[in-house]
C-alpha cells in the first residue's frame, strides 16, 4: 500500500495535453503518486507522449475498462485532475454521461466525495454555447472546483489555442488541492 495521496489525471484530447507531463512532474515532486488516464481521443489523436508519462509516473496510462476478471490496476484516487478539460467532456460529464473510462472515473469521483479540479481548456466560440456554461453551473453544484472565470481561467480566441499552450497553467489545479504547497 502507499504511503503517498493518489491522484488520478484524466487527461483529454486538446492541445495542452502534450504538456501534461508538466502536470505529472509537478504533483510527484507535491507528493502524489500519480495515475493518468487519458480520454480515447487523447491517446488515438496522438496528442500524448505514453512513453515519457509512463516514465514520470511510474504507471501505465490507461485509457479502457479493465476487463471482466482483471484485477484493479490502479489504487484509489485521494483526488482527481481533469486537465485539460475539453467542452465535450464537460457537456457529457455533467449531463451524466460516462460512456468511456474517463468519464466514468470523474462520474464515480464526485459520487465518492473526491476531491476534483478541473482545468478547461475551449475557444470563446465553444464557450458561446449555452450547453457550456450550463454544465460548468452543473459541475460546481455537485463539488467540482471548476477553474474558469475572470480569477481563474478564460477560454481562448478561436484559432488561437496553439498560441495559448504554453501558458496554459497546470500548477492552478495542484494549487487548489494543496494550497499550503504554494
Amino acid at each position: 500500500m502507499s504511503s503517498h495521496r493518489v491522484l488520478y489525471v484524466i487527461v483529454c484530447a486538446a492541445g495542452p495535453a502534450r504538456d501534461v507531463e508538466r502536470l505529472v512532474r509537478d504533483a510527484t515532486d507535491r507528493g502524489w503518486e500519480v495515475c493518468v488516464i487519458a480520454s480515447r481521443a487523447a491517446v488515438e489523436g496522438e496528442f500524448l507522449d505514453l512513453p515519457a508519462l509512463e516514465a514520470a509516473s511510474g504507471r501505465p496510462v490507461r485509457s479502457d475498462w479493465r476487463q471482466a476478471g482483471e484485477e484493479k490496476r490502479n489504487p484509489p484516487a485521494d483526488a482527481v485532475v481533469v486537465a485539460p478539460m475539453t467542452m465535450n467532456t464537460a457537456n457529457k460529464w455533467a449531463a451524466g454521461i460516462a460512456d468511456t473510462y474517463a468519464l466514468g472515473l470523474v462520474a464515480e469521483a464526485v459520487g465518492l466525495g473526491l476531491p476534483v479540479v478541473a482545468l478547461p481548456f475551449w475557444s470563446t466560440a465553444l464557450d458561446s454555447h449555452p450547453a457550456t456554461r450550463r454544465s460548468v453551473r452543473t459541475l460546481r453544484g455537485a463539488g467540482v472546483r471548476v477553474l474558469y472565470g475572470d480569477d481563474e481561467r478564460l477560454p481562448h480566441a478561436p484559432g488561437t489555442g496553439d498560441e495559448r499552450r504554453g501558458a496554459y497553467p497546470w500548477h492552478l489545479a495542484l494549487d487548489v488541492l494543496s494550497p499550503q504547497e504554494r
